[in-house]
Formats: C-alpha cells, sequence, structure tokens
C-alpha cells in the first residue's frame, strides 16, 4: 500500500470511518487527484512524491499552492494538520 493511500486511510479512520470505508473513500479521493492510477492501488509519480514527503511538507505546499504565497512563509501544526500563516507575514 502507497504511504499517502496509508496515511490517509489512517485519517479517515481516526475520525470515525469503518476501515472498507476509510479504505474506499481514500482510495476514490487519491485516484482522483492522480495520486493512484485509475482501478488501483498503485502509486503514479505523483503519488510517490506526495508518499515521500511529511505531513508538514503537504501541508505547506497545500496552503502555499492556494494563497500563492512561499512555502517558508507557513508553521505546520501536527495537531491540526494545517499550515497557517505565520505571524507579521
Amino acid at each position: 500500500m502507497p504511504k499517502i493511500l496509508k496515511r490517509l486511510t489512517s485519517q479517515l479512520k481516526d475520525k470515525g470511518h469503518s476501515t472498507s470505508a476509510a479504505y474506499a473513500i481514500a482510495t476514490s479521493k487519491l485516484q482522483k487527484a492522480g495520486h493512484l492510477r485509475k482501478g488501483t492501488n498503485k502509486a503514479t509519480v505523483k503519488g510517490a512524491i506526495a508518499g515521500s514527503k511529511t505531513p508538514s511538507q503537504r501541508a505547506k505546499q497545500r496552503a502555499s499552492k492556494l494563497s500563492g504565497r512561499p512555502k517558508s512563509q507557513y508553521n505546520y501544526s501536527s495537531r491540526t494538520n494545517r499550515a497557517t500563516l505565520k505571524r507579521g507575514k
């Protein structure tokens, strides 16, 4: 199982989904995002790269992509799995 799939499945189970539901939801979402090949649970190149990143790196990249600001302007919270702008920026 690719790391990105394992991580998302774990997060969904922590939110109360059953193991099978979490796996199905994660597989569907990651296939739509291009991280998994359609109809399989095999990682694409994009998925392998995302899977090798830490949660902090992925969160900062998501926030940076949405705002257009550099990743260095963000702090990561492991409690919320979110990146927020550093104060004063």
